[in-house]
């Protein structure tokens, strides 16, 4: 009966899974490997070549973002995690709270901030300093990285470190480990499986955006992303648009393997699963 009730309950998964997952990675494929008559070919693929720099240039702009986003979140990960509960409660209901925003809304209000007349350039103005150039640039671009997916950094740190045996700390504290020891030999490799998870989940999107370069970098930052979105929408080439998705697919892909296999294992929490 428990065998027949779990492999009912499967039904609505596998079916979620065939269409939302399977399907579209199929479509990708199927687009990447044609032309615009449906038949095959490997024109899309041999143009991908061009596009490494750009390529390169999300990788880079995706690990400023995600370093940015380890420096800020795990000190602020690991201080509130030692909160009272109410407090624990308190702060990721804050942290999560922007998260309720539409993202495109959030993204947008930087323009507000940022921009030559903006929020910061008017007070700069009312204090009789030069207005700087701050929006349209790959600094701002990075800025809206890390404002859109820090949650994502912290949430997994926060996850791990909250569930962490004190116990262990306190051993260690009695063989004589200074605070510093502690941290290093303790706290960072039971934490390393959110570190693994949080870097995962802010580097991935990061990578394929293409909104936050459009409002905050004003089309002097081109990523892949926006090269995708381009020959969806404008272009109109599904073609060369799924080739470029497929090679983008294919390093998301590494990247959550490797951070599976560094960062879970059957004791430990907040491994990548694929």
């Amino acid at each position: 009966m428990k065998s027949k009730l779990s492999t009912l309950l499967d039904k609505p998964y596998l079916v979620w899974t065939a269409l939302f997952i399977i399907a579209p990675l199929l479509m990708v494929v199927y687009y990447a490997l044609t032309d615009k008559t449906g038949a095959f070919s490997l024109e899309s693929v041999s143009q991908i070549p061009s596009y490494i720099p750009t390529l390169l240039l999300s990788v880079l702009y995706g690990l400023a973002a995600t370093v940015i986003c380890l420096i800020l979140g795990y000190p602020f990960a690991y201080i509130f995690s030692k909160f009272s509960k109410r407090s624990q409660r308190t702060v990721v209901l804050l942290v999560m709270l922007p998260m309720w925003m539409n993202f495109l809304i959030r993204t947008y209000s930087w323009m507000t901030i940022l921009g030559d007349t903006g929020v910061i350039n008017s007070l700069f103005g009312a204090v009789g300093l030069e207005p700087l150039k701050l929006i349209n640039t790959g600094g701002a671009v990075i800025l809206g990285m890390v404002y859109n997916f820090l949650p994502y950094m912290i949430l997994p740190i926060y996850s791990v470190i909250s569930k962490m045996d004190s116990s262990l700390v306190e051993a260690a504290q009695d063989l004589g480990s200074d605070k510093l020891s502690v941290f290093r030999r303790v706290i960072l490799p039971l934490s390393l499986p959110g570190v693994l998870s949080g870097i995962t989940m802010v580097f991935v999107p990061c990578v394929s955006t293409f909104y936050i370069t459009q409002k905050l970098g004003g089309g002097q930052i081109v990523l892949i992303g926006d090269v995708i979105e381009t020959e969806f929408q404008s272009a109109n080439n599904y073609n060369l648009g799924a080739a470029l998705s497929f090679v983008l697919m294919i390093m998301i892909l590494i990247c959550l393997g490797v951070m599976n296999y560094f960062g879970a294992d059957d004791e430990n929490e907040g491994g990548v699963i694929i």
